[in-house]
């Protein structure tokens, strides 16, 4: 494959407190290439000692209903990733994991979106001392972990981000970490 075209100027073209478009010129092309310019995302796949998975069930305007996702974020500029996740998983369901493992980083969408994705993992995380007040709106919800096929199924875990740490978790851990492997049929 030839190189990667130059990219001649970039430019911010507009910006709010929650995102930028950057307009990026390409060599040989006439029109600019917009892209969105994000803060990078935190997700942690967290386990709790009986195998449950902790999810966070959510008010979503930009699809105009409720979503069951993996505790995430964004990178706050003063923390690195895996801070972040902990305090998503905090703030947003009540637990801590003590040491999450970082799976990797992915690009969120080569299409649109400049920033990363931050794929985390945690097994036998646990309630937060002095117990836990959610952020108004959100529920956290736990679930075995072995009824995950099910939820994916129905469409009721169809974040496809979310989709895309846990084939991260399962390529790094194998099905096991979801008690994948003993389930029968489709």
């Amino acid at each position: 494959m030839a190189g990667a075209p130059q990219i001649l100027d970039r430019k911010i073209e507009f910006s709010t407190p929650w995102f930028q478009i950057a307009a990026k010129q390409v060599a040989g092309q006439s029109a600019p290439y917009y892209a969105l310019r994000l803060q990078d995302y935190v997700s942690i796949v967290a386990l709790t000692a009986q195998q449950e998975l902790v999810l966070v069930r959510q008010f979503r305007p930009a699809v105009e209903r409720h979503t069951l996702e993996l505790p995430s974020g964004t990178v706050e500029r003063n923390e690195t990733p895996a801070q972040s996740a902990r305090r998503e998983l905090a703030e947003e369901c009540g637990f801590d994991a003590a040491e999450p493992e970082l799976l990797g980083a992915l690009l969120s969408d080569t299409g649109r979106l400049e920033n990363r994705l931050w794929c985390f993992y945690a097994t036998g995380v646990s309630p937060l001392a002095g117990g836990h007040v959610p952020e108004p709106g959100l529920e956290p919800v736990l679930v075995p972990a072995n009824r995950l096929p099910e939820l994916l199924v129905e469409g009721q875990f169809d974040h496809a981000l979310h989709l895309a740490v846990l084939m991260l978790a399962v390529a790094k851990h194998g099905p096991e970490f979801l008690a994948l492997s003993s389930r029968k049929g489709p």
